[in-house]
């Protein structure tokens, strides 16, 4: 199977320092229909996103959690109406018309952090493998075997970009929407101004084949 990979902030939904409170959480437009051009043209959707506010003391795992759980909700909301936050219909629902992740994976490591347990060199903080290889193992324990020589990793930093080049990625992508970017001395395969404008190169490029 084929994948993409997404960070979050920046790349799915607007910047914000440390984001961890669903009120703070505003999607970057057109990036909603992205996630869903990608689903229809087979690809899984996966976010792997560094959330060094865990190890900082900002927010816990938990507030995580819960705010891709709402994500998954507002992205419901686009073609399911009536629906309060945590109705256990909506992801369900969502799944049947593309507007969904398919998986969260995210680092709550910093070695600077002020939460011990926290405060590591880890594996899994990008521009490091450990999300991406933990999805793939996750992803072929269901049976779904994920060959990232057919996919690609989306983000708004050069460590995302370095991620995937660490990985084998077959493509990787930087986006304008986030974090200023320089162009000039960027790593990345390919540059678009954000996630929407990626998806339909995309789309007009299988269409090709």
């Amino acid at each position: 199977m084929k994948a993409i990979f997404l960070d979050r902030d920046g790349t799915i939904n607007k910047e914000v320092n440390y984001l961890y409170k669903p009120s703070d959480f505003y999607f970057i437009p057109g990036s909603e229909e992205a996630i869903k051009i990608f689903h229809d043209l087979g690809f899984i959707v996966i976010v792997v996103t560094n959330q060094s506010g865990v190890a900082r003391g900002y927010y816990t795992e938990d507030d995580i959690i819960v705010l891709h759980k709402y994500i998954e909700w507002e992205l419901n909301k686009i073609s399911t109406k009536g629906l309060e936050f945590d109705d256990k219909r909506a992801i369900e629902d969502e799944k049947n018309n593309g507007y969904y992740i398919d998986s969260y994976y995210y680092c709550p490591h910093h070695p600077k952090g002020i939460i011990e347990k926290y405060a590591i060199n880890c594996d899994c903080r990008k521009p490091n493998t450990g999300m991406v290889d933990n999805a793939i193992d996750d992803f072929k324990g269901k049976g779904i075997y994920i060959d990232v020589s057919q996919s690609y990793i989306v983000g708004d930093k050069e460590s995302d970009i370095l991620t995937g080049k660490n990985a084998g990625f077959y493509k990787t992508v930087l986006v304008c929407s986030g974090h200023e970017v320089d162009k000039s001395n960027s790593e990345a395969d390919m540059i678009f101004e954000d996630l929407f404008e990626f998806a339909q190169s995309l789309k007009s490029s299988l269409s090709k084949i």
